[in-house]
């Protein structure tokens, strides 16, 4: 827990605390190696046992010291711009999630989600109990899934140049015209250019089609083993590699169902030679988290970050 002036209370995600949890958090370390604890609503009952079966009416944060001059608000403005850093928070953030998630249900806070002190977390926590304990039995026996769908790359020979396959295709000659393959005439440089563009064309076409196919199947099986989805946005550059990533979903999946969707996804899109789709997980549910239910009061102007899970 934070109670120096030179550390800030840095909260991971919002549990209902259990002896079994408290258990595993002696052996995990947070941001910087930090001793990772429950911090729960009241200041007596953070320090007692926990009770073998959380109370439905116990909530509690689970946190660690951070550095101060790491965390405050002018620090965080710089460290956002160095992608190591963030990489490296980022990193021992999700360590901490999915390790509390492989015991108890999880609602994760967003990364550097910090406050002065243990006492203005706590606050947090009550003014904000109702949203939290709500989305626990929400997410209670549940666990997210992710599903991508991804293109070649265009400048793939297999998707952009299908010379082997396409009946109509030419081969350039070692002189430069086009041999036609069913021994008409060569065709002109510029002919053969604009043959080989169409079947490029076509061949892209193709795959757009594919990839819209298996959108639509994923969607029917999400509907019968899935709670709820959220859509992102399509990842790009280092994230994706060559390939066009054109579909990026998270599923919420109820813990007895997620064997069965993975399976039926992988079973269903496996003749859709032209598109890879991926199921990545299990993970905590980052993406089912609730917004933070308030703004800021004015009693928390020195809290560097309100929670939003």
């Amino acid at each position: 827990m934070s109670t120096g002036q030179d550390s800030l209370t840095y909260v991971y995600a919002a549990v209902r605390p259990t002896e079994a949890l408290r258990g595993l958090l002696t052996g995990v370390h947070g941001i910087d190696r930090a001793p990772v604890t429950l911090l729960t609503e009241a200041s007596d009952a953070a320090v007692a046992p926990a009770p073998s079966d959380a109370a439905p009416d116990i909530l509690a944060f689970v946190v660690s010291p951070v550095p101060r001059g790491d965390f405050d608000e002018a620090a965080l403005k710089e460290h956002f711009e160095d992608l190591r850093w963030l990489e490296n928070v980022a990193r021992a953030h999700h360590d901490v999630v999915q390790a509390v998630a492989a015991r108890a249900t999880v609602l994760p806070l967003r990364m550097a989600t910090v406050y002065q002190d243990d006492g203005r977390a706590r606050g947090a926590l009550v003014r904000q109990r109702q949203v939290f304990a709500t989305r626990l039995d929400q997410l209670d026996a549940h666990t997210e899934y992710g599903v991508k769908i991804y293109l070649p790359a265009a400048s793939d020979p297999a998707a952009s140049h299908p010379t082997a396959s396409h009946p109509t295709a030419s081969a350039r000659t070692a002189d430069g015209p086009a041999a036609a393959d069913d021994g008409a005439e060569p065709l002109s440089p510029g002919k053969a250019y604009l043959r080989r563009r169409g079947i490029q064309h076509h061949a892209r076409e193709r795959v757009y089609q594919q990839a819209q196919e298996a959108a639509r199947t994923v969607e029917a099986i999400a509907a019968r083993y899935t709670s709820e989805r959220v859509r992102h946005a399509p990842q790009s550059g280092a994230l994706t590699g060559p390939r066009e990533n054109v579909l990026n979903d998270a599923y919420l999946v109820p813990d007895r169902n997620a064997e069965e969707f993975r399976a039926a996804v992988t079973r269903a899109t496996q003749d859709l030679p032209d598109v890879l789709v991926e199921v990545t997980g299990p993970w905590a549910p980052y993406s089912f988290a609730m917004p933070a239910a308030e703004d800021p009061s004015p009693g928390d102007a020195g809290d560097v970050r309100e929670p939003a899970p």
